[in-house]
């Protein structure tokens, strides 16, 4: 497997489903990208914002890895780098086997990570067939959810394609990532 790295960084200032490729993206301490329609102290995905917009943002990063970018285009779904809503795509690190808490410095940033990302329907409507690809049950029932993780942001920094990513896993006992 390749060393850890970034391999496209992505933002928008809409709530849409994708997000536009960039050159590097800011961070910023507490709140999210800079520019990013998800950025904010307070919830800010739509439905959250809905129930209770006082709850705090722990979606303030979305990370995807490429491998997943690459099995999509195996069963036949060709989709793009910030095409899913990420943030930041990255390669050579297993993000959805990371435990909560883990710590992901890139360059200055250090994000850490809050749950697993919790496709909605919206990616049907981005492409048709896409959610059974992202959330399914495996044999034994068990629910799995690949489109991801998110995270906050505990320093700030600019982010690039290219940026190196170290993991640095909390204090046992880990615990497996859920939703958020």
């Amino acid at each position: 497997m390749p060393a850890p790295r970034v391999v496209a960084v992505s933002r928008s200032p809409r709530h849409a489903f994708s997000k536009t490729g960039e050159d590097a993206i800011r961070l910023l301490p507490g709140l999210g990208v800079e520019g990013d329609a998800h950025a904010g102290a307070t919830v800010q995905h739509r439905s959250r914002v809905a129930v209770d917009p006082t709850r705090p943002n722990l979606r303030q990063v979305h990370l995807i890895h490429a491998e997943l970018h690459a099995e999509l285009a195996t069963a036949g779904f060709a989709v793009a780098y910030g095409e899913l809503g990420e943030n930041i795509t990255t390669t050579g690190i297993d993000l959805l086997a990371l435990p909560t808490g883990t710590r992901l410095r890139i360059g200055d940033a250090e994000i850490e990570v809050t749950g697993l990302r919790n496709p909605c329907a919206q990616i049907e409507q981005f492409r048709q067939g896409l959610l059974a690809q992202v959330v399914y049950r495996d044999a034994q029932g068990q629910l799995v959810r690949k489109a991801g993780v998110m995270g906050v942001v505990l320093a700030g920094g600019i982010i690039r394609p290219g940026d190196n990513i170290e993991a640095v896993l909390p204090p046992l006992p880990h615990r497996a990532l859920e939703r958020v």
